[in-house]
């Protein structure tokens, strides 16, 4: 008999714990859950009964919202510790649900009413689903001084193509790119570029509506409610750059780092352009160092070779508040190329931030 003949194939054991092939792949490479064996040849992975107890509290944790580090701790440390996590996260769930009724409950009280005419290419999407994308890309958006000189990156470009809706937007120091899932589409490919400004008055109407039609022409659009209310919105002119190229010519990824989203941005928060981040090769650690404050060890998953990279705050935090979940994945191929930043379950929002040179003087770490 073939010893896989007693293992579970990916798919098979993912239908089994409840868990995506995709999610699996991801607990593999972040080693939280190996497979029993990878074929040498194929690089299939198959998986044994005796897994099923792990994989089945990693998805209940993750469910919960835990972070990848917390839920380790959950997995692997001893019971005491086990408990601390949990009430922990517990309390700070309850915290940031407070914070976000109070702000959902002053936007529904202020959304403004609005209306619209009709586009060419068209795709059906959620309502919350188009104005979390827009916020999303938002702050990939260029500021005043930039748009004075590239008017185009003051927009969003906006693109419907083969069943998809994607959002995008740079100010050539990052650049932020959100795709969506149509529910149905029809029409052909279109894209148009929409003021940004204008396209934070439709997100915060798309956000009262269940569904949404997305309707574009080249020259503008609409976003059509369930109920026909419609919102026109106007295509400006320029020449978008091309990001596709940007995406297609990236480096092999020689690091990756999965920490705490919230303790990430809390570490670079308040310090000056130039700011790095270091980690050792074996070590589940990143650490945080530069003007504006203290020395800071972050735990972390860590894959790769040791590496300082330096950001500048104001554009990485902007990068990290515009994520999904509690963990970030941050995906390097060298110091000095640009660096993936997404959420680390999300695959569909990602946010590319270039490096810049360090500030401060080198620290022994």
């Amino acid at each position: 008999m073939d010893e896989n003949d007693e293992l579970l194939g990916i798919g098979a054991f993912a239908r089994w714990v409840g868990l995506t092939p995709s999610a699996l792949r991801f607990y593999d490479d972040c080693g939280v859950l190996r497979p029993v064996r990878v074929d040498p040849v194929s690089g299939y992975r198959f998986y044994g009964a005796e897994q099923e107890g792990r994989a089945v509290l990693l998805r209940r944790l993750r469910e919960a919202g835990l972070p990848l580090v917390d839920a380790r701790a959950v997995l692997d440390g001893d019971e005491a510790e086990a408990r601390a996590v949990l009430r922990e996260h517990l309390e700070r769930t309850r915290r940031t649900a407070d914070a976000a009724r109070a702000v959902v409950e002053g936007l529904l009280r202020g959304l403004p009413d609005v209306a619209l005419g009709r586009g060419r290419g068209w795709a059906d999407i959620g309502g919350a689903e188009l104005a979390s994308a827009v916020r999303q890309v938002a702050p990939a958006v260029a500021g005043p001084s930039e748009q004075a000189s590239f008017p185009v990156l003051g927009c969003v470009l906006l693109e419907l193509d083969e069943g998809e809706v994607r959002l995008v937007a740079t100010d050539r120091y990052r650049l932020a790119v959100r795709t969506l899932r149509a529910k149905a589409a029809g029409g052909g490919a279109y894209r148009v570029l929409v003021d940004s400004g204008e396209l934070a008055g439709l997100s915060s109407w798309a956000l009262r509506q269940q569904d949404v039609r997305v309707e574009v022409t080249g020259a503008g659009g609409c976003l059509v409610g369930a109920d026909g209310e419609r919102c026109e919105f106007a295509g400006r002119e320029g020449e978008f750059p091309d990001y596709r190229l940007l995406l297609d010519g990236l480096g092999d990824v020689r690091h990756r780092v999965i920490a705490d989203r919230s303790v990430l941005r809390e570490a670079f928060a308040e310090r000056e352009k130039g700011a790095a981040m270091s980690m050792r090769a074996g070590e589940q650690k990143v650490a945080v160092s530069g003007a504006g404050g203290d020395r800071v060890a972050i735990d972390a998953v860590c894959t790769g070779p040791s590496l300082r990279i330096a950001f500048d705050p104001a554009v990485l935090v902007p990068a990290l508040d515009a994520g999904v979940g509690p963990d970030v994945l941050l995906e390097i191929a060298s110091g000095t190329e640009p660096v993936v930043v997404r959420s680390a379950d999300q695959g569909s929002f990602t946010t590319l931030v270039m490096p810049v040179q360090e500030l401060v003087s080198r620290e022994t770490d």
